[in-house]
């Protein structure tokens, strides 16, 4: 048996799976570039993913004879710890999804074996004339190199992308801005914290100085990732008849955009926003203290599609329409009203497209990063937007408004200025120093997302009628500012 022919088609596949996991796991469906807690990982994963590099081209069509064998097997060792180190720092920062952990786990399998393949024969190899011999595998060897380049420029994305968030760091800590809720310390329930919007809220909470408690189902990842500040809870059953509660934020609901949405998906959503917004109501029901205020999370989805050329801006009192989207927001809404028979204020905050560091935005940015991006569409449906730093401050207008009045009915969280979409894709353009021409057709959207796709190619001139009124003055009110707040 061919030893080290073996090892090579080992490689081989080690570079597919990891593209894999990089791609879906890493850029998607974990977003790791994004994360401020993940730039540690975004580092290990640079430099192994560079030194993967090396060997990958170096091993294509070479082999590694006298001294370069010990280099190899240097090589080989620095590869062990930091693979060991960032399986460490991963079980720290972040609680990884199973497909993520599967992955990993051949990973390090094979990794291992082809690596002792390689330092079987690295012994041989130790023992021959120092120099680098030519031994090409044809095809195989064609792919290992393109592999090399691959996970080069995977390695210094990760980077860039580690050096980027230390940056950003920096900035926030230079425009830290305490956000205050209330005038004194209150209790308060957060469901949905350990998602986008829910991590910015929790911090904010903590930062002005009141006692979160969290309801989620992943109660590690909370704990990690609110550094053990916050009481972490998996149901509602949890939660005492007599807990004192001043304040509910709920936030939970699974993703909206991304799974095409078949009756399977329609159910779990309306489980994931109603069913739990039925728990939340249930105890309240039963609590001994009730809240002051609930503040339910829902979308401008309520209001459906405006169809292309209908310029009319839509206020908190529109009408929903007989879609899916916007009958789930109805729902959703109809449910945490319910609360107001036990004597507590409810506000339904129905949110824009959020911009932010997470969310929907990386995603809707990377084709115009990588040159390849434009419009979606014609690109003349309206976009109605709101940068996440506006959501959090009005959440805490609402709760302060809850001491002060009554906070009741509908409130649209979405900057005064709606942007068309096209218009949209030359603003990220310009602020990303990218063109941005290349329009996705309606159809393509509509073939990959189904229903939903009408969100995007459709979209809503949404305007925030009773923030404004109420005083409310958005930080980031123009597009153009928000990205660049971002950047």
């Amino acid at each position: 048996m061919n030893t080290h022919l073996l090892a090579l088609q080992m490689m081989a596949f080690q570079g597919c799976l990891g593209a894999f996991d990089t791609i879906y796991h890493h850029e998607i469906t974990e977003a790791l570039p994004q994360k401020k807690s993940a730039r540690l990982e975004l580092t290990i994963h640079s430099i192994r993913a560079l030194i993967y590099s090396v060997l990958f081209a170096g091993l294509s069509s070479w082999e590694w004879h006298g001294a370069w064998a010990w280099v190899l097997v240097l090589v080989f060792s620095v590869e062990i710890v930091l693979t060991l180190w960032d399986f460490v720092v991963e079980d720290r920062t972040r609680l990884l999804p199973a497909t993520e952990r599967v992955t990993h786990t051949v990973l390090a399998i094979n990794a291992g074996a082809f690596i002792a393949l390689l330092a079987l024969n690295s012994a041989d190899w130790a023992s021959l004339p120092t120099d680098l011999v030519w031994q090409p595998y044809g095809w195989l060897s064609v792919f290992l190199a393109l592999c090399g380049v691959g996970v080069g420029l995977s390695g210094l994305r990760d980077g860039y992308a580690a050096w980027q968030l230390g940056r950003r760091v920096e900035k926030e800590e230079r425009a830290v801005e305490t956000i205050h809720f209330a005038t004194t310390q209150q209790q308060v329930l957060v469901t949905g914290a350990t998602g986008f919007i829910g991590q910015q809220l929790v911090h904010a909470l903590l930062a002005d100085g009141h006692q979160v408690t969290v309801l989620t189902r992943q109660a590690k990842q909370a704990a990690w990732t609110f550094d053990g500040k916050v009481r972490c809870i998996t149901g509602m059953a949890d939660l005492r008849d007599n807990e004192h509660i001043d304040m509910v934020v709920n936030l939970a609901g699974a993703r909206i955009v991304g799974h095409r949405w078949t009756e399977a998906r329609k159910a779990a959503l309306r489980r994931s926003r109603i069913g739990l917004t039925q728990e939340v109501i249930a105890w309240i029901a039963r609590a001994a203290h009730k809240p002051r205020v609930l503040l339910s999370a829902s979308a401008i989805g309520y209001y459906g599609v405006q169809p292309q050329g209908d310029d009319t801006e839509l206020g908190e009192d529109s009408a929903p329409q007989a879609i899916f989207m916007s009958q789930l927001c109805s729902e959703w809404e109809a449910v945490a009203r319910t609360a107001e028979q036990y004597g507590v204020q409810v506000g339904r905050m129905r949110f824009g497209l959020v911009f932010g560091h997470q969310g929907s935005l990386p995603q809707m940015l990377l084709p115009i990063r990588l040159g390849a991006g434009g419009p979606l569409g014609s690109g003349r449906q309206w976009m109605s937007w709101v940068h996440v730093h506006d959501v959090i401050r009005g959440i805490a207008h609402l709760a302060r408004r809850s001491e002060e009045s009554v906070v009741t009915g509908a409130y649209n969280f979405c900057a005064p200025e709606a942007m068309r979409q096209g218009q949209f894709a030359k603003v990220a353009g310009k602020v990303l120093h990218r063109p941005s021409f290349m329009p996705t057709p309606a159809f393509v959207m509509r073939t990959l997302l189904g229903e939903q796709a009408d969100l995007l190619v459709e979209g809503q001139r949404v305007v925030p009628r009773r923030l404004l009124a109420d005083g409310f003055v958005f930080r980031h009110p123009d597009v153009e500012g928000a990205l660049r707040s971002l950047e």
